[in-house]
């Protein structure tokens, strides 16, 4: 099994590679065009800011290679965010897999961003396979994506949003799986095992 973490300037991906390691997989941090494609698994985490991360996928040409992928690809985060159509952070184009619009959020008395455990509801994929409803996980965001049709997961955190998306063989979340434990890393295994 051949398990890719896309290499790009935004964090955590040591945390990531950690949580594998976890859970048996030794996966490879690469921006290489050929070696993301022939993986059998994708994971495109992210911690940083979306018009810096977009302008260096397009300088690498990875914008296009990310979205022509076939093979399952979990976004993380920031990479949840950039599979969005835009985010308002710095009127950010990106790479439009899923249609929604990346929001921050409203200013209505609680911090932002949100830094810290909230749960998750409405699970609606096989991703979730083994997880409890109203499970908490692990989440550091100013931003949110809208809660859409393509949601496999919500939370509410001043307004309610989308905390999992999923659409064909593209799954991603708000949250990280990575720092969430036992229940962050069912998730990484189902993602790993197909689902």
């Amino acid at each position: 099994m051949k398990v890719i973490i896309i290499k790009y300037n935004a964090g955590n991906i040591r945390s990531v590679l950690f949580a594998l390691e976890r859970i048996g997989i030794n996966a490879i941090v690469t921006d290489d065009y050929e070696e993301i494609r022939s993986a059998d698994r994708v994971i495109f985490p992210g911690v940083g800011e979306a018009s810096s991360a977009m302008k260096y996928l397009k300088n690498k040409g990875l914008d296009k290679l990310i979205c022509s992928l076939t093979q399952p690809v979990l976004g993380i985060c920031l990479g949840m965010q950039l599979m969005c159509a835009h985010s308002d952070e710095n009127d950010t184009q990106c790479l439009g897999i899923f249609d929604q619009k990346v929001k921050l959020f409203p200013k209505a008395g609680l911090k932002i961003p949100q830094i810290g455990w909230n749960n998750i509801t409405d699970l609606k994929s096989a991703l979730f396979e083994g997880v409890s409803e109203n499970v908490y996980m692990y989440f550091v965001h100013s931003y949110y994506v809208e809660y859409c049709q393509n949601a496999i997961a919500k939370t509410n955190y001043i307004i309610e949003f989308s905390s999992a998306v999923q659409k064909n063989n593209f799954s991603a979340v708000q949250f990280h799986p990575e720092k969430s434990g036992e229940v962050g890393q069912k998730i990484l295994e189902n993602f790993i095992k197909g689902f």
